[in-house]
């Protein structure tokens, strides 16, 4: 929230969880009360490298290639694959240099 003088703007920055979930372009649900709603999908590597690109200025990574870390573990918690693999195995290949991470 930004006051300046008697006007108040209110910008929203959207969390990684939530930029995951509509990058799985997911038909809306009717949410009932207690009912769990598991996400189904797989997601690209250049969608994973857009979701780091916008959560860059806000991630404690050093390094891109630490914020597409963190966003492989936000993957990993909201329960899709990458490319059909586990987002553990896409996270080591980074560590590992078999996946190139651009620099941003």
């Amino acid at each position: 929230m930004t006051i300046k003088g008697r006007d108040a703007q209110v910008s929203v920055i959207p969390s990684a969880a939530s930029l995951v979930i509509k990058a799985l372009k997911e038909p809306a649900r009717d949410h009932k009360k207690g009912e769990a709603c598991p996400h189904h999908g797989d997601l690209k590597m250049n969608d994973i490298f857009h979701i780091a690109r916008v959560m860059r200025p806000r991630s404690m990574a050093k390094s891109f290639a630490g914020t597409v870390k963190e966003v492989l573990g936000t993957v990993k918690s909201v329960g899709v694959t990458v490319e059909g693999q586990d987002p553990v195995d896409v996270t080591k290949q980074v560590d590992e240099g078999a996946i190139e991470v651009p620099d941003a």
